[in-house]
């Protein structure tokens, strides 16, 4: 672990296994396969591999495969759900980061497979129950998919 210039400490790269520690979503539908570095309290920065292989290509067009543009835009949230278990100290809890609300969504460029596609979140807001972030996907440096999102910090629904 080190610390940052505002003395918030860093931590990464995290393995899958402890991506999954965090999140509870597991095939299809874990889109985050490593954390290149976390800085508790600020940012995220995480890795989605997109293969051919992903079941939604199948559909999302044959012939010309694209990501689709919602699961680009989850897969930030599960970014930023890495971030705020991990910045409030939620590990093990068996709390859950529910989306809220998703704002200004812009799509730039198609993510089709065969690409590491970068998700970089930051919080813009912090409270004990609802996190607001900005968030954006880059391919070779270049934007993506870009957006902010609110989300909630609660229990599991009763089963």
């Amino acid at each position: 672990m080190s610390e940052t210039e505002t003395g918030n400490a860093s931590i990464g790269p995290l393995d899958i296994k402890r991506v999954m520690a965090a999140l509870p979503h597991r095939y299809p539908m874990l889109l985050v396969d490593r954390v290149e570095e976390l800085v508790l309290g600020e940012r995220i920065v995480a890795i989605k591999a997109v293969s051919i292989n992903e079941e939604f290509f199948q559909g999302h067009f044959p012939g010309r495969p694209i990501m689709p543009g919602v699961l680009q835009v989850e897969a930030l949230a599960q970014a930023a759900g890495v971030l705020a278990v991990e910045s409030l100290g939620l590990a093990g809890s068996g709390k859950l980061v529910y989306f809220m609300s998703i704002d200004g969504v812009k799509f730039r460029k198609p993510v089709e497979p065969g690409v590491l596609l970068r998700l970089e979140v930051e919080f813009l807001q912090k409270r004990s129950r609802v996190c607001k972030f900005a968030g954006r996907a880059l391919l070779n440096g270049e934007v993506a998919t870009e957006c902010e999102f609110t989300a909630m910090i609660a229990e599991p629904p009763a089963a």
